[in-house]
């Protein structure tokens, strides 16, 4: 008999928590036929949820107390914050990694199960074969955004890759022991290694609620996973300053130059010399901000916060 431990983040996902628990039970008491051969432990993570999240976790549990497992946090921390502590509670042979909207189709985890007991992965993960749903711009930004970090980064991470994954105790265990408050999971989890495959599926649509991602997140959460995966930021503001310098060389020699053949007259064109200083301006002021968003990071790594505060678990 071998143990699943589901982890699943929550934020206000108080309709979709019952549909979860639901169709994951059909799938497990099918791969349980005719031989029981899986236990399944759900281990659900409250984000600081609004609404009735934190209740339909409580009653689950009061039914299936041996099954189901909750953690609450005392405000709301982020995703990456309730996978880590999700993945802290787990205890069994394999892990796997599910978002509640069912947007993750369970019927792959038979699948995943066989390619790690058969075939010897470490980790079985999953791609999204296309962006149905999604508006053009946002699944234009998502792919430019792996482009980028892929071509940045020395880790790579497929593109359109979910969170959605099986992984094995080793693989669990090897996450857990990265110490990092600024995280993101889908690079931790390309960075760790190990033998690791990737299924492909159809996207699918949200069994309840909404969407809790807009844009401005999705884009924060993208500068987050360059800056945590890339130096390339540091060596490109270095790159901008170098280029800077040797133009404004050029212009000096130009106007000395200038002046000498003109027998010293002044040089005309304000406007000109206030543009060349404001562009000057903007690019310190841009390679000020590269180098400020990783000293962000290493002042937040410095204070050894904890990465989330549980209020509550069971």
């Amino acid at each position: 008999m071998k143990k699943i431990s589901l982890v699943v983040p929550c934020y206000n996902e108080e309709e979709s928590i019952p549909l979860f628990f639901q169709t994951v039970s059909k799938v497990i008491d099918a791969m349980n036929l005719p031989t029981p051969t899986i236990v399944p432990e759900y281990i659900f993570v409250d984000d600081g949820s609004s609404d009735n999240t934190l209740a339909e976790m409580k009653a689950l549990h009061e039914a299936h107390p041996k099954t189901v497992h909750y953690r609450s946090f005392s405000r709301n921390f982020g995703k990456e914050s309730a996978l880590a502590a999700g993945l802290q509670a787990t205890t069994g042979d394999y892990v796997a990694v599910m978002d509640v909207d069912l947007q993750d189709p369970p019927e792959l985890l038979p699948k995943m199960v066989k390619l790690i007991e058969e075939d010897g992965y470490d980790c079985v993960g999953t791609i999204q074969k296309d962006r149905r749903g999604q508006s053009r711009i946002r699944a234009f930004l998502s792919s430019s955004f792996y482009r980028v970090i892929n071509h940045l980064s020395d880790v790579r991470i497929e593109p359109n890759a979910r969170d959605y994954r099986l992984m094995t105790r080793q693989f669990v265990n090897t996450v857990l022991d990265l110490p990092e408050f600024n995280r993101f999971s889908k690079g931790i989890f390309s960075w760790v290694g190990y033998k690791t495959t990737y299924l492909t599926y159809e996207s699918q649509p949200r069994a309840a609620g909404t969407t809790h991602w807009n844009m401005r997140q999705l884009f924060s959460y993208s500068i987050e996973g360059i800056i945590d995966f890339s130096n390339a930021p540091l060596r490109l503001a270095t790159w901008v300053g170098s280029i800077s310098f040797f133009l404004s060389l050029i212009g000096l020699i130009f106007v000395v130059v200038r002046a000498l053949t003109n027998g010293g007259s002044s040089v005309a064109g304000w406007p000109s010399l206030v543009v060349i200083i404001l562009l000057i301006g903007g690019i310190q002021l841009f390679c000020l901000g590269i180098l400020g968003q990783y000293i962000s990071k290493i002042y937040l790594e410095t204070k050894h916060r904890p990465k989330y505060i549980v209020r509550e678990e069971k």
